[in-house]
């Protein structure tokens, strides 16, 4: 059903004879406030267990002509063109206590992960009448774990991605409802869904699926990981904003682990993942200084 809705949004684009070049808007350089959300998430790849989770954390914007920290995340923008672009894209993971999952009783727990690296994209289709594009998108990243007393280096992660972007969904959301997407900008709805496997080395399986010989027991017999593939992730976000201070956030995950390099460990207990999560984005503090974006909605 959800990849029947992703192909729908893929192909239901109409032809335009002309680009629309949209205005350039004046924004703070700096922005500063405070996030936070939470979800139903699994407690690693391809757990038969989900918790709810939440955080909450101060947040800057700054919107810089090769480092930016904005609504589509902290990047370095290496390299920018109609059809290529290289950026440094960071990402990462909850931990989750061993304590509270039964595959992994007794074992180490899975500390807070962080991940960086290069993201190459490649522009398959753009919309020329309105903001809509079709990417492969190709990240590359070191991963890291942290109990936030030390670090510790888990090897990397690739997962290319088949990515629909639409930088102004609001319209299309609620065409219908012109009140209600003028009094609060919905116009400016962003929404994202992609769809890719996922391939590891080694180190990251490792730490989710080794059962080191210390550690097993009854139905959860000793097991040394391997690298490859790790599984399938088809993936949604939509970020509104309701006032120019403030932004919704929304989001879902599923993924499919069926063929992966370690479905024969005794930790891998589920084919199929849900993630589910909401938050929202408060700014308090905008610069006097601005910048005016670019006139392409994708920058």
């Amino acid at each position: 059903m959800r990849r029947a809705l992703l192909l729908a949004l893929l192909l239901a684009a109409p032809a335009a004879a002309q680009e629309v070049r949209l205005p350039a808007l004046e924004l703070p350089v700096l922005e500063a406030g405070i996030g936070g959300g939470g979800g139903w998430l699994p407690d690693y790849p391809a757990a038969e267990q989900n918790h709810v989770r939440g955080i909450g954390t101060p947040f800057v914007i700054y919107r810089g002509e090769l480092l930016r920290a904005d609504d589509q995340g902290l990047r370095g923008r290496l390299m920018r063109g109609d059809r290529l672009g290289l950026d440094l894209s960071f990402s990462g993971a909850f931990p989750a206590s061993s304590r509270n999952n039964r595959a992994r009783e007794g074992m180490p727990d899975l500390d807070w992960q962080g991940e960086v690296g290069p993201a190459l994209r490649l522009t398959l289709w753009r919309d020329k009448a309105h903001p809509r594009r079709v990417n492969i998108e190709l990240p590359v990243r070191a991963v890291f774990s942290s109990d936030l007393s030390s670090t510790h280096y888990r090897g990397v992660v690739v997962s290319p991605e088949l990515a629909f972007e639409d930088r102004d969904a609001g319209r299309r959301i609620f065409g219908n409802l012109p009140f209600l997407r003028e009094a609060m900008g919905l116009r400016a709805a962003r929404f994202r869904a992609g769809v890719g496997p996922i391939f590891a080395t080694e180190r990251l399986h490792d730490l989710y699926y080794e059962v080191e010989p210390q550690y097993a027991r009854p139905g959860r017999p000793a097991y040394r990981a391997r690298a490859g593939y790790l599984g399938t992730r088809l993936q949604f976000s939509i970020r509104v904003p309701l006032t120019p201070a403030l932004s919704f956030i929304g989001g879902g995950r599923v993924e499919n682990f069926a063929g992966a390099a370690n479905a024969d460990s005794p930790l891998h207990r589920r084919d199929w993942n849900t993630t589910v999560a909401v938050g929202f984005a408060w700014s308090l503090y905008r610069s006097a200084a601005t910048v005016a974006s670019s006139a392409d909605p994708f920058d």
